[in-house]
């Protein structure tokens, strides 16, 4: 492994909005095309990272929102020469992002958000860097009680990955902008269960929890 598009896709949602449509899903890659393949390196090998939600998360589901204030994902990049690809993009198992704080613009409906499962993110250096977030099969699951009583699975039947993108800097920052990943709605009266596809934009800033002083970096 060695430089290319990069991105250390971390955690799932911030500052964002997950709309439920009904158009067909279309699962994104869980891996980078191969035509974007290029050489990618992710430093320092071997340090462990921290992506924290910056701002809010919100998700929508047809017309009803539920924000996140707080979102959480850890991770680490691969010890050498494990964070580096000649020829392709670097990947790095993270833990599933948690959100707490979170509200519904709905009155009387308390939405719970929750993850497991074996997330990952794939890292390519660009102009700009990329970076897939891979969510395992049923990996998010929204869930509201009260007035309405609804269930959201993504990647319900398969993973489904995430595009994102990677800017260096201090701190380095992960971007989803309109991301989509196939979703199965359950639930009675209020529910968008016609909803097959959900997306979200987010922005996540990254720490390096080994050494602060040095940023997590995607590069050639």
């Amino acid at each position: 492994m060695s430089r290319t598009r990069t991105a250390v896709l971390l955690g799932l949602a911030a500052a964002g909005t997950l709309t439920l449509g009904s158009a067909t899903a279309t699962a994104v890659p869980a891996s980078l095309p191969a035509a974007a393949a290029g050489s990618t390196t992710v430093t320092p090998a071997g340090h462990g990272f921290k992506a924290t939600l910056s701002g809010r998360a919100t998700l929508k589901a047809g017309s009803v929102t539920v924000t996140c204030s707080v979102s959480v994902a850890t991770g680490s990049v691969p010890a050498a020469p494990g964070n580096t690809n000649p020829a392709g993009p670097v990947s790095s198992p993270i833990s599933p992002p948690t959100y707490s704080s979170c509200t519904s613009s709905m009155p009387g409906v308390t939405p719970t958000v929750t993850t497991s499962g074996a997330w990952k993110v794939t890292m390519q250096n660009g102009s700009p860097s990329t970076a897939v977030l891979t969510v395992p099969v049923a990996g998010l699951k929204v869930q509201t009680s009260g007035l309405a009583v609804c269930t959201v699975i993504a990647a319900p039947s398969a993973p489904a990955g995430a595009p994102g993108t990677w800017t260096n800097g201090a701190p380095p920052k992960l971007t989803f902008t309109n991301a989509t990943v196939p979703v199965t709605v359950t639930g009675g009266f209020g529910c968008p269960t016609s909803a097959t596809t959900s997306t979200f934009n987010a922005v996540y800033t990254v720490a390096n929890t080994t050494a602060p002083a040095q940023q997590i970096t995607v590069g050639p």
